[in-house]
C-alpha cells in the first residue's frame, strides 16, 4: 500500500541506537515485542533484537528488558521466563528473569544489575494500564533505567506504557530491529504512480479493517477482503451472515466499511460470488463446508469459512506491481484453503514484489517470499508513513533539544490488541 500523501522518510528525526555511544555501567530499558509462546514456535521477534542486546551488554550497559505476551483483557498474559532462557542460549551469557516489573523489588533488581548484565522483567501486560498507556505505570517502568532503546516493531503502532509512555520520561532511541523493519518495508510504500497495487486483507484483528481496508481502498487498485474483513464487507452490503465471526470490534469495523463505501475509491473491491460455509459451535467448525452463492445468505448456525477467488482477481493479483497480504483470508488451519491457496499462487507469479504481513499470517501460510511479522505496525506504516513509536521518538528528540512537544499520539489505534 502507499501513503495518501506519498512517502517521506519515516525515520527522519528519529534518534538511532546505532549512533549512540554506550559506556560501561549505563542503565538501559530495552522495550521489546517478545510476544512469543512458551513453546518458542517462532523466535523471530526475539532473535531480531539479539544484535542490539549484544552491543549494549558488550559495552557494559546494565539492561532491563520490558516486553509483553498475550493480553490482560482476555487473561492470556503469561510469564516470560522462556524468553530469558532463549536469550541466554542465543547470547551465550546468563540472562536473568525477574517476574516483577513495576514494584520496588523490580527497581532494586534493576539497580543491582552488574555492568554487562541483562535481565528480562515480567510481562508488561500483567497490568491493565499497559495497553491504556497509563502514565503512572510508565513512570514505574522508567525507574528501571536511565535511557530507553525501543525495538518491538510488532507493537510500534501501540501507544503503550512500556514504549511511548516510557519515551515521555527517558531519553530514547530506535533499536536496530525497528530501523531494519521500517527500511525493509520501503518497496511496498510510496505514492505508487504507474504501479498496480493490490492488498489482500484477512484474519480476525480489527486493524485489518480499521487501518488496512480504509487506506487500501484509497491507495490500491485492488482490495481482496477475507476473514473477518470480508464478513464485515458482506454485512455492510446487507447479506445475512448467520454465525460468522465479526471480530472484537464489529460496530467500529462496520462503520469504517460503510464510510469507505460512501466515498469515491481508487480500488476495485473483490466481493466473491461463492462462499464456503460450515456449521459451527462457537468458533469451532462442526461439520462439512459447502459452497453457497453469496446472494443466498448464510443460514443460522453456519459461518463463512472460505470463499472462491474470482478469476479476474487472480489475474489482477498475478499482474500486480506491488502486493501485500495481511491476515489469512480463510480458516486455513481448519483445512479451508481455497482462497488462500489461490491468492498465494497468484502472488507467487506477481509482476512485482509481494509481501506477507503479520505473525499469524506468516506462521499459517506457506510462503517462501518476503515477510514481516509486524502486521498491524506494518499496515499503519504503509498506510500513513509513520506509527506511534516513531512519532514518540521524534517527540522525545525534540524535547531533548528543547523544541517542545509534537503530535506523538496521532496514529494510535485504541483498543486493538496484538
Amino acid at each position: 500500500m502507499a501513503s495518501d500523501t506519498g512517502w517521506a522518510d519515516p525515520l527522519a528525526g528519529v534518534p538511532l541506537l546505532d549512533a549512540r555511544h554506550v559506556t560501561a555501567g549505563e542503565r538501559w530499558v530495552f522495550s521489546a515485542g517478545f510476544n512469543v509462546d512458551a513453546a518458542l514456535t517462532s523466535t523471530g521477534r526475539i532473535d531480531s533484537e539479539l544484535d542490539d542486546l549484544r552491543r549494549l551488554a558488550g559495552a557494559g550497559a546494565r539492561v532491563a528488558v520490558l516486553s509483553h505476551l498475550g493480553s490482560h483483557r482476555d487473561g492470556t498474559a503469561s510469564a516470560l521466563d522462556h524468553v530469558a532462557g532463549h536469550l541466554s542460549r542465543r547470547l551465550g551469557r546468563r540472562v536473568r528473569y525477574v517476574p516483577e516489573n513495576a514494584s520496588d523489588a523490580a527497581v532494586r533488581a534493576a539497580e543491582a544489575l552488574e555492568p554487562g548484565e541483562i535481565a528480562v522483567f515480567g510481562n508488561t501486560r500483567h497490568h491493565a494500564g499497559e495497553e491504556r498507556g497509563d502514565p503512572e505505570l510508565a513512570r514505574r517502568f522508567a525507574l528501571l533505567g536511565d535511557a530507553v532503546a525501543v525495538g518491538g516493531f510488532s507493537k510500534a503502532h501501540r501507544a503503550h506504557a512500556s514504549n511511548t509512555g516510557v519515551l515521555r520520561l527517558l531519553p530514547g532511541c530506535a533499536a536496530r530491529s525497528l530501523v531494519t523493519e521500517v527500511r525493509f518495508l520501503a518497496p511496498w510504500a510510496g505514492p505508487g504512480e504507474g504501479v498496480y497495487r493490490a492488498a489482500v486483507l484477512g484474519g480476525r484483528k480489527p486493524e485489518k479493517t480499521l487501518v488496512g481496508l480504509v487506506h487500501a481502498m484509497r491507495t490500491c487498485d485492488l482490495v481482496v477482503p477475507g476473514g473477518v474483513v470480508l464478513n464485515t464487507v458482506l454485512r455492510a452490503l446487507g447479506h445475512d451472515l448467520g454465525a460468522s465471526d465479526l471480530g472484537s470490534r464489529p460496530d467500529a469495523c462496520l462503520d469504517a466499511v460503510r464510510g469507505v463505501m460512501d466515498l469515491p475509491a481508487r480500488a476495485r473491491l473483490h466481493v466473491p460470488r461463492t462462499l464456503w460455509v460450515a456449521p459451527v459451535h462457537g468458533r469451532r467448525i462442526a461439520g462439512e463446508a459447502r459452497p453457497l452463492p453469496v446472494a443466498d445468505g448464510v443460514p443460522a448456525g453456519h459461518a463463512v469459512v472460505d470463499f472462491e477467488l474470482e478469476p479476474w482477481a487472480a489475474r489482477a493479483l498475478a499482474g500486480a506491481g506491488s502486493a501485500v497480504l495481511a491476515g489469512t483470508p480463510s480458516r486455513y488451519l481448519d483445512g479451508q484453503v481455497r482462497s488462500a491457496d489461490a491468492v498465494l499462487s497468484a502472488l507467487s507469479r506477481a509482476a512485482g514484489p509481494a509481501l506477507l504481513l503479520g505473525g499469524d499470517t506468516v506462521a499459517e501460510l506457506p510462503w517462501p517470499g518476503p515477510v514481516s511479522t509486524g502486521g498491524g505496525s506494518a499496515l499503519q506504516l504503509l498506510a500513513t508513513g509513520t506509527c506511534a513509536v516513531l512519532d514518540a521518538l521524534r517527540d522525545n528528540a525534540r524535547r531533548a533539544a528543547g523544541e517542545g512537544r509534537g503530535p506523538a499520539d496521532d496514529n494510535v489505534m485504541d483498543g486493538v490488541s496484538t
